[in-house]
This record gives C-alpha cells, structure tokens and sequence, in this order.
C-alpha cells in the first residue's frame, strides 16, 4: 500500500516467512530468492537444504514496486515515465461480471430466448426454474423479482447482445440490470453503438508470459483474458446518447475532445486524455486519429521485445505506454497494430483463405476430447473428425491465461461442432499474428531510442 501504490511480491514474501520460521526452530534452512511453489513444497525444500550465508543475495527495492527478488532496476526507471495504460485511456472499469453466467450467457440468441421465454412463463412455479437452470436467491438478487422485472419487458430481442468471452469466443447475453450482477454500464454503454474497446489486466497472478491484450468491437466478461484475475475494458469513444434501454439514465461524459471536426463528435467523443492528444500534435505535427493512437498501443503491446523486457512490471500494474517521438515509427507500428487489430476481430481479408481445414469421415461433429497431434499438425475433435494444418507455434498460442486454440474447444466440449469455418479462422488469425509479432520487433527498438515525455 501507500502513496506510490507499492507492490509487496506475495510469493517471495511467504519465501522470507518460511525461512524465518525455519531459523526460529533451529532447522536446516537457506534464504533462497527463487523458491516458488505450493506451501508444502516449500515446506519440503526448506527441511532438506542447508543454509549458507554464501547463498544470499543482496537486494536493494526500489520505488515503486519495491521487488523482493534480485532483478535490474535500471529498466523500471525508464518504464514509470510513461503514461499507464489508465491514464490514456481514463474511461474504463473491468467486464460485466453476471454472478450467473449458465443462464444470461449462451452459444446463440435462440438459446437466451429459451430460457427467457421460460422465466417469463408464470405458470412454472420459482422452484422450477431455479433447480432447472441452478439459480440462487442471493442477499441482493432472488428469483421472484427478477421474474417480475424479464416478465414486464416489452420486446426482449433489444437485451440480446454479443458479448466477448473468451479470446475469438463472442457468446450472447441477456443484458439486463434483473438478471446481472455488474452491468458496468457506465463503460459497455459506449460499446452498444460501432466501437472499439481494448482489453488488458492490472495485475496477473499466473506465472506466465505476459500476452494480456485483445481488441474488441462488443460487450466484455470480466475473464475473458484470464481465469485468474480480472480484465479491464476501455472503450475508444464516448457516446453522448447512447442507447440505454432503459437500463441506465445517465448519459453524461466527462472527457474533451480535441482537433477532430465538431460535427463528427457530435454523439461521440474519443476517450483519450487531453495532456496525450495535445503532446502527439505537437510532436508530429499532425492530428493523430483515436484509431491511431488505439492501433500504435495495440501494436506496442504485441511486441515480444516489449513483453520480454517489462515482464515483471507488466503483471504488477497497468501496462505502460512509450509513445515515441519519430512519427515514421508511429505510423508503422500503427500499421502493424491495424492488421493486429482486423486480424482479432475476424474482419481481415486475409482470413478468406484460412490455412486449416476440417476434415474426417463419418457423421459423428461432437467435440469429445480434443488432442493436438504436432508431427500431422492436426487437432482431433473425436475419433473421425480433425482440423489440420495448424503450427504447433499456432496451437501453442497464448493470449492472456488461455491456450486459445485448446481453449475454444474446450468449452465446447459434448457440443456439436456447428461452425468449422470459424475456427479455421482464428487459426489462421494466430498464424499471421506471430509473424505480424516478429515484424513489430524489428522496428519496435526504435520506439524507445527517443520516448515523448509526459507530464
């Protein structure tokens, strides 16, 4: 805690309380920077090593996240002059969090007006229905209520809306106040009308490498990049009259808009802080779009080299932004970070052509266990059925805490596979991306030979 919202490092803080632990009862011990793992593991580790005096490492944590691991500084104090993720984007809160998602979420819009049509049906007692499809009375939520709020909608098809849930998964939900539990609708009302809205996370507590961004054009859950830790949504623009279904009143928004002709933000303004609109202008002389700022970030955050270098940083705060002064490399980078962008929201051309095919004989498209055989480049769905021609290097591939390709199906599992073509797609949308990635390095050490300083 504190001022600087310094950051204590959870799992080698339970490293130094075992070791003191282990000193207090006179047990063979050793201070070791390095000990991860579950507490019985540690446990095990510490009652057979010894210690050595030899074996420690001097520390020196520095602000402002004050690691307690032995780790070069030097790239920290380059990183926290640049402008946090939250404060270009200053409109923003996590993703709809439903507290019942097997009931307002589904794989179509005909599921969600089953079980729609079922809640408004009043001759089904409230019983039913919650053994029927799991449903709790909560402290702030119960069944009947609910029921007399869906049964008094008008036209329920206006509440159906696409929602992304996991990466290239967009679902349905039913997005109602009587049935969420967060609506977050002081953000994912932006994002009813055409939009972009860029997701990442604050902290991550998966030891992995850090590959925490997506794009979006839809409503956001709050695990779509992750099981373990929330995600956050920032919308690209601000609309001043959205369409609220009478969910919400306020429409207000707080945030200027600068240099873009005043009868295009007439319903909308971009979402992007002032202080960075004003330095981009002056820098390049020229009027940067909210798609080019939003396409240059994209960009930046698929860059491996940035990835790699920031790693530690990047799963204890928001990530940061080093804009660069060269508007050459703006621009390219921007480039690179459009085709990112297309790529992920299944619009790019290029995917016409997807370099996976479904294949197999027989009848029989459940999806029953999924195995990735790497030496065929084929991902069996079931005894019969496969797609092939999938890299490994694309079968392999993370965004954020998920496997995305093994994850797709794996929420699938026991359900028809009603769309091939679609994850023919997202294959080949991974496969473009990383070669995408390894152009974004070549420039990307550019970006940081000279960085715009912010305020």
């Amino acid at each position: 805690g504190g001022k600087d919202e310094n950051v204590f490092d959870i799992r080698q803080g339970v490293a130094i309380a075992l070791f003191i632990r282990n000193k207090a009862q006179k047990k063979p011990h050793v201070f070791h920077t390095d000990l991860y793992g579950l507490r019985d593991e540690k446990y095990k580790w510490l009652e057979k090593n010894k210690f050595s005096r030899r074996k420690y490492n001097n520390i020196y944590p520095m602000s402002p996240y004050y690691f307690f691991v032995k780790r070069d500084e030097k790239n920290i104090q380059q990183f926290i002059k640049w402008k946090k993720i939250n404060e270009i984007f200053p409109v923003y809160s996590v993703g709809i969090v439903t507290s019942r998602d097997q009931f307002v979420i589904g794989f179509d819009e005909s599921e969600i007006k089953n079980r729609i049509r079922q809640l408004r049906n009043t001759s089904q007692p409230d019983e039913i229905i919650k053994q029927t499809f799991a449903l709790k009375d909560k402290s702030n939520w119960n069944i009947k209520e609910a029921r007399n709020k869906v049964k008094n909608i008008e036209s329920v098809n206006q509440y159906i809306r696409k929602i992304l849930y996991r990466p290239f998964d967009l679902r349905y939900i039913f997005y109602h106040k009587s049935l969420i539990e967060r609506m977050r609708y002081d953000v994912m009302r932006h994002m009813i009308d055409n939009n972009y809205g860029l997701l990442t996370h604050k902290r991550e507590e998966l030891s992995i490498p850090w590959s925490h961004a997506l794009i979006t054009s839809d409503l956001s859950e709050h695990g779509v990049l992750s099981s373990k830790t929330t995600n956050y949504h920032f919308p690209l623009y601000l609309y001043k009259h959205s369409n609220n279904n009478g969910n919400d009143k306020n429409n207000s928004s707080a945030v200027m808009m600068l240099f873009e002709p005043k009868i295009e933000y007439q319903k909308r303004k971009p979402n992007v802080e002032l202080e960075i609109l004003n330095k981009l202008y002056l820098t390049y002389k020229k009027k940067p779009s909210p798609e080019e700022i939003l396409f240059y970030i994209y960009g930046i955050f698929y860059s491996n080299i940035f990835r790699t270098k920031y790693a530690e940083y990047l799963k204890t705060d928001f990530p940061r932004v080093p804009f660069t002064t060269n508007s050459t490399v703006f621009k390219i980078l921007g480039k690179y970070g459009k085709d990112l962008a297309v790529l992920h929201l299944l619009k790019s051309n290029s995917l016409d052509q997807p370099i996976a095919k479904y294949q197999g004989t027989g009848n029989n498209d459940r999806i029953e266990k999924n195995i990735y055989n790497e030496k065929e480049k084929r991902v069996y769905i079931n005894k019969e059925k496969y797609f092939e021609g999938i890299p490994a290097e694309a079968w392999n591939y993370h965004i954020g805490g998920y496997q995305v390709l093994n994850k797709y199906l794996k929420d699938r599992k026991g359900k028809i596979m009603d769309d091939p073509p679609h994850y023919c797609r997202i294959v080949t949308a991974l496969d473009k991306t990383i070669d995408i990635q390894k152009k974004i390095d070549e420039i990307y050490p550019a970006v940081e030979e000279h960085v715009i300083e912010m305020d």
